[in-house]
């Protein structure tokens, strides 16, 4: 009976001590996802003055395939801490907050729009058998 008795009152104890293990086990867990997460963040860093294109958001139900979910590049008017941006647009003078995650920076290329372009006619096709 003593042996019985003395088994029953280590019994809790194991329980315990193997709660704590699955405790200190799966908060490991969670860091190390946590940690895995946020490496495939990419930041993004906006500055005053910087154009970017804001993510249209609204869901319609008729949308041209071809039609682009990125609305006019806005002008960056203030940067909030943790990704809030203020923007404005330049055809009108409201301004608003959005999250910097439904913005893309607006990369205008100078040296496309002075490119030579060649054309030709489809109107009269050459023969490559010439």
């Amino acid at each position: 009976m003593d042996q019985f008795g003395e088994e029953r009152k280590l019994q809790p104890n194991e329980l315990d001590e193997i709660r704590l293990e699955a405790y200190k086990n799966s908060k490991f867990y969670t860091e190390r996802t946590k940690k895995f997460h946020d490496s495939s963040i990419v930041r993004k860093d906006f500055k005053v003055g910087q154009q970017v294109l804001l993510y249209n958001s609204r869901l319609r139900p008729i949308w041209g395939k071809l039609r682009s979910k990125w609305i006019e590049p806005f002008v960056g008017t203030n940067v909030y801490p943790y990704g809030a941006v203020e923007i404005q647009s330049p055809c009108i003078d409201k301004s608003f907050k959005v999250n910097g995650h439904r913005l893309e920076p607006f990369l205008n290329n100078p040296s496309l729009l002075d490119a030579v372009v060649e054309e030709m006619s489809l109107l009269d096709p050459v023969s490559l058998s010439q």
